[in-house]
């Protein structure tokens, strides 16, 4: 009877040390959740903060092109931007300081130190004020993906104390265009979305042509520091 117990005893631990091991690792219950609802409810949570950290990179600029490298900034619900983007222009990186605000964007261009009411579309760029907003930001890609499926869940965050899981969609050109203005209106753009059990995205990675006349590429986006506060002003 003790080997019994005994033998109990250690199949009742092995259940609880199993669920906690699934628990930890985040388990399937994410991948049971709407994906349609799972990025609407990003698309709600971005929509609604205050502000967050943005960051932008690519290392698949083509050759050539005079396009975004990277960005990284402040984005608030005014909306508002400042931060810095990495150009590249005529083959060399610039590090440009840019501030944006009442739908005006300052920047010190390459080569120049001091700012200048700029055009963003001549870098191909969009309003980086207007990143995490309903029609021509992260929200309009979120609400206009098509089609997405749920993938799996993994640890991750700055502490690794969040469960993220993976959604992945088709976007229509069109709807990417809205935000950078460079991109093909034509083409189908593939994304992968990870969101927090909170429902933050913190990350969107965002493949296609981004760029009229040349191969596939993919941006990156984190988000982080929701509920960021940041009052910003013309420079």
């Amino acid at each position: 009877m003790r080997g019994v117990r005994v033998r109990t005893r250690l199949a009742a631990t092995l259940v609880v040390l199993a669920l906690g091991a699934s628990a930890c690792s985040g388990g399937d219950d994410d991948g049971d959740r709407d994906p349609a609802q799972a990025l609407s409810e990003a698309a709600e949570t971005l929509e609604s903060t205050s502000g967050v950290t943005l960051g932008l990179s690519t290392d698949e600029l083509p050759s050539g092109v005079n396009g975004i490298v990277e960005a990284v900034g402040a984005v608030t619900d005014a909306p508002a931007f400042e931060g810095t983007l990495k150009v590249r222009v005529a083959g060399t990186d610039f590090d440009v300081p840019v501030v944006a605000l009442d739908d005006k964007v300052w920047a010190t261009v390459p080569l120049t130190t001091t700012w200048q009411d700029i055009d963003p579309t001549d870098y191909g760029a969009p309003d980086p004020s207007r990143l995490i907003g309903a029609e021509n930001g992260v929200v309009a890609l979120l609400r206009g993906t098509e089609d997405p499926e749920a993938g799996a869940s993994e640890r991750g965050g700055r502490d690794n104390d969040e469960v993220l899981t993976s959604y992945t969609g088709t976007i229509p050109g069109e709807v990417v265009k809205r935000v950078i203005p460079s991109s093909s209106a034509s083409s189908e753009f593939d994304a992968t979305y990870l969101v927090t059990d909170d429902g933050e995205l913190r990350r969107a990675e965002v493949t296609g042509v981004f760029y009229e006349g040349n191969d596939e590429m993919t941006y990156v986006l984190d988000i982080t520091d929701y509920g960021l506060e940041k009052t910003i002003r013309k420079p």
